[in-house]
């Protein structure tokens, strides 16, 4: 249960043989785009942070490779429930750009997903989503849909009791979920070893009896065909499947938060960054076999930069919201309590207070 799943080294060079089997050129270059553009946007949106305009943001710089090959793996149909920390995910599996900004920029209407696609909201409250992910996950076996759900969560959330309930109702009922856990070593501060005596997340799976498996979540290739094996499982009948990815933020946990307090924040970025960096791993192999040079890099990062601003200029330019928008679309009857703050506000606005 501790050995970690690898295909593609930090050196570009492959543990298993014939990939081209089980993965195509074309596959494995638009793996490489979609990081490459994901990280542009990363990069953009912590900028934008710093210059006021967007609110506190949570950066996902390292983790590309998790969350575009996983994302990269479903179907059209298949349900998506992102954390705060999973735009990258969202936006490969077909969320606008546009709206990925109006979210951060604090508009409700940055969680509608485009018609056709089942992308959740990103899910602020931990471990949450994961309940709601075996929830449509049961539902689609009810109906006899070929549809997966993929729960997206970091290894805090499974220090909270949501995550053993999703496992265990899951795991009765054999419900085709996917429970995606990106393992980046901290819970904003704590450090792995202080959440749990397990030695990995992944041999949890064993207590539900369900699939548990162990990936490097820095390898494209081994996260989008451990991910691939799991919708075949789920497909078949056999339930669900607890994915750990091994994987590493480079920068603080969201815009408000200073690593340094709590690790060796030069140390251990520029360890990931320079020795196991899921972009250039994949850069390296895709060169070696003459499917990547460098006119094609520099043509693919104007592309991001001119889609980006587009993007950024459509949600700045977007109504903005009002205070009011807050009590909507929270309680289907609003209790005491909560009319009693929206009236407050109503008068203060009524005042002439600042709605800004």
């Amino acid at each position: 249960m501790t050995d970690v799943y690898q295909v593609l080294t930090p050196q570009g060079e492959l543990n298993v043989k014939k990939i081209e089997e089980k993965m195509d050129p074309a596959t494995m270059v638009k793996m490489y785009e979609n990081m490459v553009f994901v990280r542009a946007f990363d990069r953009k949106s912590v900028i934008l942070q710093r210059q006021g305009r967007m609110g506190t943001y949570a950066p996902f710089e390292g983790q590309e490779a998790s969350q575009v090959g996983s994302a990269m793996a479903l179907t059209a149909g298949d349900w998506l429930f992102p954390t705060y920390r999973d735009h990258a995910a969202s936006i490969t599996h077909g969320q606008s750009l546009m709206r990925v900004f109006l979210y951060w920029m604090g508009h409700m209407e940055g969680s509608i997903s485009p018609e056709g696609k089942n992308i959740m909201p990103p899910c602020v409250p931990i471990a949450t989503q994961m309940v709601h992910a075996v929830g449509t996950a049961w539902a689609s076996k009810l109906k006899g849909e070929k549809k997966v759900s993929l729960a997206y969560l970091g290894d805090g959330a499974t220090s909270e009791g949501d995550f053993h309930e999703a496992l265990n109702f899951a795991g009765v009922y054999k419900t085709p979920t996917i429970f995606f856990c990106q393992n980046n070593g901290f819970a904003i501060s704590v450090p792995f070893e202080l959440q749990s005596s397990s030695a990995t997340i992944a041999q949890r799976a064993l207590a539900y009896d369900i699939k548990g498996v162990r990936v490097d979540g820095n390898d494209i290739f081994a996260v989008w065909l451990t991910m691939k094996e799991a919708i075949e499982r789920a497909h078949a009948g056999e339930g669900p499947t607890l994915i750990e990815a091994m994987t590493f933020r480079y920068g603080a946990h969201t815009t408000a938060d200073d690593p340094k307090k709590y690790r060796d924040q030069e140390k251990l970025s520029q360890e990931w960054r320079n020795e196991r960096d899921p972009i250039t791993r994949l850069r390296i192999y895709l060169e070696k076999r003459n499917l990547w040079n460098q006119e094609k890099e520099e043509h693919l990062l104007k592309q991001a930069d001119v889609k980006i601003d587009q993007a950024v200029q459509e949600a700045e330019e977007y109504p903005k919201s009002k205070p009011e928008d807050m009590f909507k679309h929270v309680f289907a009857e609003s209790p005491w309590m909560i009319q009693e703050q929206e009236q407050e506000l109503k008068r203060f606005t009524d005042k002439g207070g600042d709605r800004a």
